[in-house]
């Protein structure tokens, strides 16, 4: 049998700016040991930030020091999202994949274009604009098909969906973090989760665009969604990837529902992220159920896992990701 883990990651800016707190050595000294421990055939990451040398491309040189000495330093491909010109990676929160598996094709960034996106006009703005206006985002959705050992395709797709951090309106901030009224602050909270959510739509029409091939005579497509959802499983934007039976009422569409596969792991440990002293599970390892088929476990590392969301506590105190990484393991 062939032994696939697959892994994702939420790396919270890692980079290595100037004067910047920790530093880079310091946040290896924590993170590498966890890249080591994760010992991923297959490994998601998120908030990978991108670094300049003068004269040459923007490249993931925080990253490449981080993987020294790892089995992930050679014999596995990097992909990662990029800028228009095809090549440069994006100044801050670039998805990637490391993998030992080589991609089939060149990867795919899916953006929505303007026409499919939602569109609003804020009602507490000041001044309220005249018409709506596009909601955009700056993370695309990460599309890596990757081949697998007997010629099967394994179609990775890493996402960063919204955080339910409030969007600004205009003339409603006294500063960054500082609302004028508790009216604002919920639109902002309404303007976010609608981002969030066209994102996850936009996920599950991929998804279906991979089943639609398959009911062409394609092989059931094996499909991993993997990233920060910032919402659990059972909360809107993750039901719709999901697909359940539940909530479509088509038993025809029983082989497209999409699984989390943290499920097999008690709630008490099921979470990735600490806010408030209260586990949150906002990263996710979602697989479609011919996939499913040879799942075998789940590892979540959060036994170490820091609050960062206390009074007084600042990224400084903590140079590890706040998030903790989620692992699936398969025999294929």
């Amino acid at each position: 049998m062939e032994r696939l883990r697959i892994a994702t990651f939420n790396l919270e800016n890692l980079d290595d700016k100037p004067d910047s707190k920790p530093t880079l050595d310091q946040r290896i000294a924590v993170m590498r040991p966890q890249f080591v421990r994760i010992d991923a055939d297959v490994l998601c990451l998120q908030e990978v930030n991108g670094q300049e040398t003068p004269g040459q491309p923007r490249k993931l040189l925080a990253l490449q020091e981080l993987i020294k000495g790892t089995r992930y330093q050679t014999g596995y491909n990097i992909y990662h999202t990029t800028l228009v010109n095809g090549t440069e990676p994006y100044d801050v929160r670039n998805l990637v994949v490391v993998s030992r598996f080589p991609a089939v094709g060149k990867p795919v960034q899916i953006r929505d274009v303007d026409s499919e996106q939602p569109s609003y006009r804020p009602v507490t703005a000041l001044p309220r604009p005249v018409e709506a206006k596009v909601l955009g985002w700056e993370r695309p959705i990460f599309h890596v098909p990757l081949q697998l050992p007997g010629d099967r395709i394994l179609h990775v797709l890493v996402l960063h969906l919204k955080s339910k951090i409030p969007d600004d309106i205009a003339g409603q901030k006294v500063d960054t973090y500082t609302w004028k009224s508790s009216a604002a602050c919920a639109e902002g909270q309404f303007i976010s989760a609608m981002k969030r959510m066209a994102q996850a739509c936009g996920v599950r029409r991929v998804i279906d665009d991979l089943f639609d091939k398959e009911a062409l005579g394609a092989p059931d497509p094996l499909i991993a969604v993997c990233g920060d959802f910032n919402c659990d499983f059972d909360e809107v934007p993750l039901v719709a990837i999901r697909g359940q039976v539940e909530e479509t009422n088509n038993p025809d569409l029983t082989n497209r529902v999409m699984v989390p596969c943290e499920l097999s792991i008690t709630q008490d440990s099921r979470y990735s992220l600490l806010h408030l002293g209260r586990g949150e599970m906002l990263d996710h390892i979602i697989v479609s159920r011919p996939l499913l088929q040879y799942y075998r476990f789940t590892e979540i590392h959060n036994e170490a896992l820091p609050d960062e969301s206390g009074a007084f506590r600042t990224d400084v105190k903590f140079p590890e990701s706040d998030h903790a990484p989620v692992v699936a393991e398969f025999e294929l």
